[in-house]
């Protein structure tokens, strides 16, 4: 009974720290959206003229060799089409985009080795 009593109170410390220890800052730093899939944040930065998204892992920037990434974009019945080129520490497109408040968008990201990740947002 004592050693069940001190295992129980071993897991509960540990869900505690682990928890303490998982927080990480989702805060938005391009002045985008962002978003967290499987504990990555991906931020969306969507402009009339310029479409860029961040992927950070735990604050980290994700290293986006041999990655790919596309973003659907969706107005009313309207949707287009975007294909994002690595650059740096992010994915980038310019152009001329349909993005206004209430677009909502479906980016398809797939990062070196790792199957594509779907990450849907609107603006706001």
């Amino acid at each position: 009974m004592k050693t069940s009593l001190i295992l129980a109170a071993a897991l509960a410390l540990s869900g505690i720290a682990y928890a303490a220890g998982d927080k990480h800052d989702h805060s938005a730093k391009h002045g985008g959206i962002v978003v967290e899939v499987k504990d990555m944040d991906y931020e969306i930065v969507a402009k009339t003229d310029l479409m860029q998204i961040y992927v950070s892992d735990h604050g980290k920037s994700a290293k986006l060799d041999g990655a790919k990434a596309k973003v659907t974009l969706l107005n009313g019945s309207e949707k287009s089409e975007v294909e994002l080129q690595p650059a740096g520490d992010k994915f980038e497109a310019k152009g001329a985009f349909k993005v206004a408040k209430g677009t909502k968008g479906i980016a398809l990201i797939t990062l070196a080795g790792k199957s594509a990740t779907t990450v849907r947002f609107e603006v706001k």
